[in-house]
């Protein structure tokens, strides 16, 4: 049986990291894009990195960073696997000496084969609807776009929620699902119970 790994993104409270990890979150995101309305310092990112128990997987997330300011988080905040949003290349992706993931904001004319075999390096794809801002916009996008035949890891993105994620795992049969927005009471404050039902139906999608 294929367990579908599960990333809850754009965490700012101790207390909605406490409960992505009770309710069995593989991941948690952390947004370092100042326009964001989930944005953290470096300050209060490394305050909840110190709660983040062992075998959850600490990402950090970028849109078009300068690499000096990315360095210097690194030096100072315990990531474990980087995940960039932007107009970035292969090589600067590849060049912080860690795993990282590229996202691929999603339209027609997209040649998501041509987008993945440009990030060979990347550990995983994630796709997200193609809106005017940079993710948790809680938009979905047209999941036929998708092809069955991608190079690497697909990480679903985009929209999604607990009521629809059950339909997404079955037409789509992703490596792991990435949520924000779709678990949460107000931009960048989570819903304990929403999130607890999103893992669930996850979970029930994979049985």
């Amino acid at each position: 049986m294929h367990r579908t790994r599960i990333k809850i993104c754009g965490i700012t409270r101790t207390e909605d990291l406490r409960c992505a990890v009770d309710a069995g979150a593989d991941a948690i995101g952390l947004v370092f894009y100042p326009p964001s309305r989930r944005y953290l310092e470096a300050a209060a990112a490394a305050q909840l990195l110190r709660r983040l128990p062992a075998f959850v997987t600490a990402v950090g997330l970028f849109v078009n960073e300068d690499a000096a300011r990315v360095e210097a988080l690194l030096r100072v905040l315990p990531l474990q696997l980087l995940q960039f949003h932007g107009d970035e290349d292969e090589a600067y992706c590849a060049g912080f000496g860690l795993p990282y993931i590229k996202a691929a904001r999603v339209k027609p004319g997209l040649d998501l084969l041509e987008y993945a075999r440009s990030f060979a390096s990347a550990r995983a794809l994630l796709l997200d609807a193609h809106v005017d801002s940079y993710g948790g916009s809680g938009k979905t996008f047209d999941w036929t776009l998708i092809p069955a035949d991608l190079p690497m890891p697909l990480v679903l993105s985009g929209g999604l929620h607990p009521g629809n994620v059950g339909q997404a795992l079955a037409t789509v049969r992703p490596w792991a699902v990435d949520v924000s927005s779709g678990v949460e009471a107000a931009p960048g404050l989570k819903d304990a119970e929403k999130l607890a039902r999103f893992v669930a139906e996850v979970r029930k999608a994979d049985a």
